[in-house]
């Protein structure tokens, strides 16, 4: 007696099909064009990736060290009369797309940071009532002395410019590292 599995297969002329299982039959697979990855070959692939990645990691960083911005340019921010004391003006060192704060403290000193927030990148802006760099965005405060963190998420000071007054003119003459 021949089942109806053999039937079927010697319909579609396949003598070899009688003996394999139906899911087999469904899901037909070359089993010598499947090639299974072994552990050996996907370590050497992962090892080999993360050393490219940490390649080309260590190429940005030493190009960007390469390119630097030119901070020995002096800048004439403006008279200093319109900085009164308790005061900011906002300009822009070294390139056009630097923005930068200067401030005339309480004490009368003249101080300039990046307005760059070290946490997210917002503009921190001058909080006369309270004599601090405040970021809008997640509420970091920074120290008009020094542009350290007070407060917030910011964990790194604003980058300082160098300003000097020379009469009744303000020049920033470049950023200290």
């Amino acid at each position: 007696m021949i089942s109806e599995i053999e039937k079927s297969n010697e319909v579609a002329g396949c003598t070899s099909c009688a003996k394999t299982p139906q899911y087999q039959q469904d899901f037909p697979i070359e089993w010598e064009g499947d090639h299974y990855v072994s552990r050996r070959e996907m370590v050497k692939f992962l090892t080999l990736g993360s050393f490219l990645l940490a390649l080309a990691n260590w190429a940005t960083a030493i190009a960007k060290g390469m390119i630097r911005k030119d901070s020995s340019a002096v800048v004439r921010l403006g008279p200093a009369s319109d900085l009164a004391q308790n005061g900011a003006m906002l300009f822009r060192y070294p390139t056009p797309q630097d923005p930068c704060i200067a401030v005339r403290t309480q004490e009368g000193a003249l101080v300039a940071y990046s307005q760059v927030c070290t946490h997210l990148s917002c503009a921190v802006v001058y909080d006369k009532s309270a004599d601090q760099l405040v970021c809008p965005c997640h509420r970091g405060v920074f120290s008009v002395d020094r542009g350290a963190p007070v407060a917030g998420p910011p964990t790194r000071p604003l980058a300082k410019v160098k300003i000097e007054q020379r009469g009744d003119h303000i020049f920033a003459t470049g950023l200290e590292v």
